[in-house]
């Protein structure tokens, strides 16, 4: 289910202010309370932001849901978006590159060096995933598990969350050993403090390339523009960074454990 943020204007400059309505893959939930905050600053406008599960927010879209921007963890749908003349032309934009990590709360005892072999240990009786039916993370969870050829092992064993972030949910309360996350969700609180996390090394799954565009039908053109020139500028793309995200022409760097 989607959650909607407004990043609220506090100028009294704001009487003609304008509202961006932007649909977010979930993996941003923490990222975009930094980036919405900074884009704040710059702008008497607001930014109003739903996160949720990219193929949910690309079918409303198609249906005629009035965002103006959508940011989704998978490329692909902002191009079905293009091809299906919906979107502002030339407005793609590829802001990230996404990686998966396997997270378990800071109570278990198991043993993360062991990358995903763990997920075979005998005290793992849930592992949760987004569902890949419409999560780009999920996909690539399941990727990742026949790649090393555990999939078939432990899909006894998978819950899905509708998005990264309820599967985020799932482990944090217990209701999972353990879960194949957004590593922007493991850097960012309270799953920073409450558990720790190993990288999947990025050769195991298709890469996650993440892409925004502008939607067509949207009543704010120069603004969602401006919002995603917003998100090129340097000290964006740093931001971004802290949550793990790299540009998808960057280097991604080896594995890490925390």
């Amino acid at each position: 289910m989607a959650c909607a943020i407004v990043m609220a204007c506090l100028s009294p400059l704001a009487a003609d202010a304008e509202n961006l309505t932007v649909a977010a893959a979930a993996d941003l939930t923490f990222a975009f309370r930094e980036v919405g905050a900074q884009f704040q600053q710059q702008s008497t406008d607001q930014l109003r932001i739903s996160y949720g599960s990219s193929g949910n927010f690309f079918s409303q879209i198609k249906n005629g849901a009035p965002y103006d921007v959508f940011f989704s963890a998978d490329v692909q749908y902002p191009q079905k978006l293009a091809a299906a003349g919906l979107i502002e032309p030339g407005t793609i934009y590829e802001y990230a590159a996404g990686k998966i990590v396997i997270w378990v709360p800071a109570g278990s005892k198991l043993d993360l060096s062991r990358g995903l072999n763990v997920l075979l240990d005998p005290g793992v009786h849930k592992i949760a995933i987004a569902n890949p039916e419409h999560a780009p993370y999920g996909r690539a969870a399941v990727a990742a598990l026949q790649h090393d050829s555990i999939y078939d092992k432990v899909k006894g064993k998978v819950v899905m969350g509708e998005d990264i972030s309820q599967t985020a949910q799932f482990v944090q309360s217990g209701n999972a050993d353990a879960g194949i996350l957004a590593l922007s969700l493991a850097l960012g609180p309270p799953m920073r403090e409450r558990g720790r996390f190993v990288i999947i090394p990025p050769d195991t799954y298709p890469p996650i390339i993440q892409a925004a565009c502008v939607i067509k039908a949207t009543k704010h053109l120069e603004l969602a523009k401006r919002f995603l020139e917003f998100m090129k500028q340097p000290a964006t793309v740093a931001t971004m960074e802290k949550y793990g995200f790299v540009l998808p022409t960057t280097v991604a760097d080896p594995g890490h454990q925390k």
